[in-house]
């Protein structure tokens, strides 16, 4: 049965696409390079395949299709992740037709066009050169091939792979930032490399088979891909004019919810936005540089849920970090002592960088990188001794549990609660001295630096000493409990500090001002505390995190 087929194969050829997800990174750099599309397609997937592989034997390929379409809709992340889902929906939901117990190429062509025509009506700006580039080439394939006398399913087949490969060794001709950057279109590339995985695993075949290859032609097509793919690092990309990556679910409370609004609202705040399901159920993503507005506008027309906010500029520079971990592991010796940290703003990256950090993981509050982000860092740093700040308590277990599961090298934790712990961290580092004597002398050194931080209530809470936090009020939080409550983010922060002051005295204070931030507001800032502190030495950066306008330290 087609059904069945479908619950055999797809599980293999997320597999294999899972297995390739880093390689797809590296590709990255349309519309932005920040590194995730292999992530964003193998988690959409990986969702897909816990819904198809609930499904009872029975299950018809109406039910298939439903468990795709929902599980694809769950479990999107990111613009790739967002425009494969409705992919996957059109071409399971173009085989409920299919009338036999195998599909035959005119059911496959007729399933590709649906593809198509679900994608790209998901895409209000559809650009050529992409992964929906490659799935009309390939639909357009099926077509020919199926008016084609003899032609069978298993010929098909392997005719579209070579196609698909072939399509994509053209993405660069069609859009010029991938050419300027040496690489293929990464969403492309994933596609072409599903699709492959999903027919040897149909065929019966492992990945790399020679007779086959030979036969139709893939390994000439791969090779056209290979020849344009040499990945470039992105040192001198500006930025988007967009720095967050916005996604979420949303239960609409309006059986008339207005999608065509939705999208023109989402366009005003920024760009790449997409609504894909029906009502009442949506996925919502846009590139915008006020994610708090964009949800805050959703939550007064449903429910919103599953929110995930990405910085994209720090996804940048991941990606140009590893790309050159990867271009220097292959031709430097291996370093003794590296460092890992943990940030959550592109400024605050940079200034960790310019200290001595090997590896920057993006994370946070809110955004908390996995044990798996920071073992592969820790890895990436190519040194016997690693050292890792997690910047967050809320991180500190993950990094903990990475350096226990590294095999490649000796890892340390150095357990700082927030970056700028992290900043007096790395100053007292010591290259001559052992990775033991840098981990207590940075200890040491964060045990004088007291953190403030300044953000907006999302809901109803209490103060430290019980008083009333309503959502939407401006905090003060001191080490970790909130000590201030106002309404303005300058007289909070002036207010923390003068409360922390009061407690002990310091002399320097590190104060960093978020993406909400402008730069007039910044300096109006520190003219007021230069007032009303005249003894305290301020030393300010742009640290670009989200949902904290000012965070700063004390020593």
């Amino acid at each position: 049965m087609i059904s069945t087929v479908i619950r055999t194969c797809f599980p293999v050829a997320a597999g294999v696409l899972h297995e390739k997800a880093d390689e797809i990174n590296k590709l990255n750099v349309f519309p932005v390079p920040d590194g995730d599309t292999g992530t964003n397609m193998s988690l959409t997937l990986a969702t897909v395949v816990h819904e198809v592989e609930s499904l009872p034997d029975s299950a018809s390929m109406e039910d298939v299709a439903h468990a795709i379409t929902h599980g694809s809709l769950m479990g999107a992340r990111g613009n790739s992740g967002v425009i494969t889902s409705q992919i996957l929906r059109g071409i399971a939901e173009g085989l409920i037709p299919a009338k036999g117990e195998h599909a035959t190429p005119a059911d496959i062509a007729s399933a590709l066009r649906n593809g198509v025509a679900v994608a790209f009506k998901a895409v209000r700006k559809p650009v050529e050169g992409t992964i929906l580039t490659v799935l009309r080439d390939v639909s357009t394939k099926a077509d020919a091939l199926a008016k084609t006398r003899d032609m069978t399913t298993d010929d098909m087949l392997d005719q579209l792979v070579v196609e698909a490969y072939e399509s994509v060794a053209r993405t660069p001709d069609l859009l010029p930032v991938l050419k300027e950057n040496g690489v293929v279109d990464s969403g492309a590339y994933g596609l072409a490399t599903f699709i492959e995985a999903f027919v040897n695993a149909y065929r019966g075949r492992g990945e790399d088979l020679t007779d086959f290859q030979t036969r139709v032609g893939t390994s000439d097509a791969k090779s056209q891909v290979a020849n344009v793919v040499d990945i470039e690092i992105n040192d001198d990309w500006e930025g988007s004019e967009y720095r967050y990556c916005t996604e979420f679910l949303f239960h609409a409370d309006s059986p008339v919810f207005d999608e065509e609004a939705c999208l023109r609202y989402f366009a005003s705040m920024g760009d790449c936005e997409l609504l894909v399901g029906s009502n009442p159920d949506y996925k919502c993503h846009v590139h915008t540089n006020r994610p708090d507005r964009v949800i805050r506008h959703m939550l007064h027309r449903g429910q919103v849920f599953n929110v995930f906010v990405h910085n994209m500029d720090l996804e940048a520079q991941e990606r140009t970090d590893s790309i050159r971990s990867d271009k220097a592991a292959a031709g430097a010796p291996r370093k003794p002592l590296g460092f890992v940290a943990v940030a959550a703003g592109s400024g605050e990256a940079d200034i960790l960088s310019s200290l001595g950090v090997d590896v920057v993981v993006q994370g946070g509050q809110t955004m908390n990188p996995s044990t798996a982000d920071i073992l592969e860092a820790i890895q990436s740093c190519n040194a016997d001794e690693v050292i890792v700040l997690p910047d967050n308590g809320n991180i500190r277990m993950a990094a903990e549990a990475a350096a226990s599961a590294c095999e490649s090298c000796t890892a340390y934790v150095v357990a700082t609660r927030s970056v700028l712990q992290a900043f007096a961290a790395m100053l007292v580092v010591d290259a001559d001295a052992s990775a033991e004597e840098n981990v207590e002398a940075m200890r040491e050194a964060i045990e004088d630096v007291r953190d403030g931080e300044v953000t907006t209530a999302v809901r109803d809470s209490q103060a430290a000493d019980g008083s009333p936090i309503h959502a939407g009020d401006v905090m003060g939080i001191q080490d970790g409990e909130i000590s201030i409550v106002g309404s303005d983010v300058a007289e909070v922060t002036l207010r923390l500090i003068d409360y922390m002051q009061q407690e002990e005295e310091g002399d320097t204070l590190t104060i960093l001002a978020g993406s909400d931030m402008d730069d007039d507001a910044f300096e109006e800032l520190q003219s007021a505390i230069a007032e009303a502190q005249p003894d305290l030495e301020i030393d300010a950066h742009r640290g670009q995190q989200p949902l904290y306008p000012v965070v700063f330290s004390i020593e």
